[in-house]
């Protein structure tokens, strides 16, 4: 069974298990991430949960005076987590898209960014196109709206899934992929570091809004409405005071918020 659908399944059994959310005060809240995706969220040497999601999660905590709890978890087990009720929130780049709401609901956004594809440094190929890697093999990481895009959009590639961006990127810096899909923010951050010193980002690729959704949520158990707008007005309230901007300031050099 394709990886995607056995989220789902599991998804959906979860939600028979628990059956729907009741209201409730909010004084703490537990959010999951995936603690290897750096800019936006990933675990130094030293053991501290850090990046531009760790920092925008907690200004929003501290924005609607509740406490936040952390816990890194694997993409995978993401949204079976949420529903079987073993944290309360996810904040992992996960997009808000029509098939991730059939299971969860998502605040307002607090970013949109496009894919971005990477090559090594010695590939000849010069354009950032499904036509242009016919034929060649092309790495995602499982489960995310870049690796349903591949599946989609480079129909004439080989697309291999990776349950981290770790793995493709070591496959692609060991010359066993020609290219990979991720975030274009994600990418360029990596490339930027001596580990990424093996490639390059060839471009950047127009988000499709079926696939790519309505930009990245705080993910929560449906009928949460508290706690969606809790966050939702945290965003809102981060961006007019200014507080957001000078947390995105210290990672991008550009608008990570989007249109």
């Amino acid at each position: 069974m394709n990886k995607k659908y056995m989220v789902a399944a599991a998804a959906v059994m979860s939600v028979a298990m628990i059956g729907s959310a009741s209201a409730k005060d909010w004084e703490k809240v537990r959010i999951a991430t995936e603690a290897s995706y750096p800019p936006f969220a990933y675990t130094t040497a030293s053991g501290e949960l850090v990046g531009f999601e760790i920092e925008i999660g907690n200004a929003m905590c501290e924005a609607a005076k509740v406490e936040c709890e952390w816990f890194p978890v694997d993409w995978e087990g993401l949204i079976p987590g949420l529903i079987a009720n073993k944290y309360d929130a996810i904040m992992a780049s996960m997009s808000s898209t029509e098939e991730r709401k059939q299971f969860i609901d998502f605040s307002e956004k607090y970013y949109q960014t496009p894919p971005g594809i990477a090559v090594r440094k010695d590939s000849e190929i010069t354009e950032a196109t499904p036509e242009a890697f016919d034929g060649l093999y092309v790495g995602v990481q499982v489960g995310t709206t870049h690796a349903i895009f591949a599946e989609q959009e480079f129909d004439g590639s080989t697309v291999t899934t990776y349950p981290s961006a770790d793995e493709y990127k070591l496959d692609l810096e060991g010359g066993r992929v020609d290219a990979v899909i991720d975030d274009v923010v994600v990418l360029s951050d990596w490339l930027k570091s001596e580990d990424g010193d093996c490639c390059k980002l060839l471009g950047t690729m127009k988000p499709i809004p079926e696939i790519h959704g309505e930009g990245v949520g705080v993910g929560m158990r449906q009928g949460e409405t508290e706690l969606n707008e809790l966050f939702s007005k945290a965003v809102k309230d981060l961006r007019e005071s200014g507080k957001y901007q000078e947390i995105a300031a210290k990672y991008f050099d550009f608008d990570v918020y989007g249109e």
